[in-house]
């Protein structure tokens, strides 16, 4: 939900058939739609919308280059139509363009296209680049022209953690879980908090009724680990973050609570790649980078720890400990060894003692 545009619609009606039909025998879905305007396209090579037709089916099929490619053609060929410039914004931002992805939604609103979709979608990718009033200004949009938009109170609800105000956070999660009562991610949002903020039961809760949902969703796993281990159940927690990491290898914080735990227990080796993994995803994870670094020292892994003591540097300027530490690691990569006899303490100065002669 959270890595690009999400539209929330309700399921059409449909009427029961007179017979049962072989799923085996059915195609249909996006990828086989635009298959289908293939035989057009051949025959209509100057038509821009079959182009843009085909791209926006590619999209939602997950073919992202070739839908880029497509409305890209539609583009050379018409290119008036918001709309077009709406749908490569779409195929931009699910490449992680976001730059490039904003200027083609200004440009569709500069042509008269205007939705709810386009507001949404610039609003997720304000809220990607972390500038949350700007995100918040374009929901708000976007929410009065569909109020009861779940997507759009979601990702409100998100950019208010990030402004740090809970309160409205739990809200318009809360709002949007009430309109979308079957999203994994939005359970996953109100479970981290809840764990966040010292809630494990409530937190419990959430995560359970995701997991019935999505039982391979990496992040649910995560939070009810996390419940676990707030209960003083480390056992249980260490067994669920297992379980998130083997399911998502990218949700950082599960290594970096393995991490933490091997560290504490001084099974380094254990927990180096936890750490090493975690930091590839997030530079800002609470001491992971001296806790690898420190893992690698206490392994005579010298170059790869002197490495992530240089690190500490560059992260913590003016820092005398670590300054010392990647001198002194460096060092020992070398071969050479740091003398480290102790200074003696400094003596406490002792007033000097007033001898009186007998009789003055």
């Amino acid at each position: 939900m959270t890595a690009g545009l999400l539209v929330s619609c309700a399921p059409d009606t449909e009427e029961r058939p007179e017979r049962m039909v072989n799923l085996k025998t059915v195609q249909s879905g996006p990828a086989i739609q635009a298959q289908e305007l293939d035989g057009a396209i051949s025959r209509q090579p100057r038509n821009a919308s079959l182009y843009a037709r085909r791209a926006a089916f590619r999209l939602e099929a997950g073919q992202v280059e070739a839908a880029l490619r497509d409305i890209n053609e539609a583009l050379e060929l018409d290119d008036a139509p918001g709309e077009f410039y709406f749908t490569k914004a779409r195929a931009l931002r699910a490449e992680g363009r976001i730059k490039a992805a904003l200027t083609a939604t200004d440009e569709a609103a500069r042509r008269g296209f205007a939705s709810p979709e386009l507001n949404l979608l610039v609003g997720e990718m304000h809220l990607a680049s972390r500038r949350y009033q700007d995100a918040l200004d374009q929901l708000d949009r976007a929410l009065q022209q569909e109020p009861d938009q779940p997507a759009a109170l979601f990702y409100k609800g998100v950019a208010y953690i990030g402004l740090q105000d809970t309160v409205q956070a739990l809200d318009y999660l809360r709002a949007s879980l009430a309109r979308d009562p079957r999203q994994p991610e939005t359970l996953h949002q109100l479970a981290f908090l809840s764990n966040a903020y010292r809630q494990p039961a409530q937190a419990a809760q959430y995560a359970a009724r995701g997991l019935k949902l999505a039982p391979t969703y990496g992040p649910l796993w995560y939070d009810y680990g996390r419940q676990f281990e707030l209960q003083n159940q480390p056992d249980s927690a260490v067994r669920i973050y297992v379980r998130a990491v083997q399911l998502d290898t990218t949700f950082y914080r599960a290594d970096y609570r393995l991490g933490l735990v091997a560290y504490k227990k001084r099974r380094y080796a254990d927990a180096i790649p936890h750490l090493q993994r975690a930091l590839r995803r997030s530079s800002r994870l609470e001491n992971a980078r001296q806790m690898l670094a420190e893992s690698f020292e206490s392994l005579a892994r010298w170059s790869e720890a002197a490495d992530q003591y240089r690190l500490l540097v560059q992260e913590n300027p003016g820092n005398r400990h670590w300054t010392y530490k990647a001198w002194k690691v460096s060092n020992r990569a070398r071969g050479v060894m740091v003398e480290e006899t102790p200074r003696p303490a400094p003596i406490e100065a002792i007033e000097p003692i007033q001898l009186h002669r007998p009789g003055l």
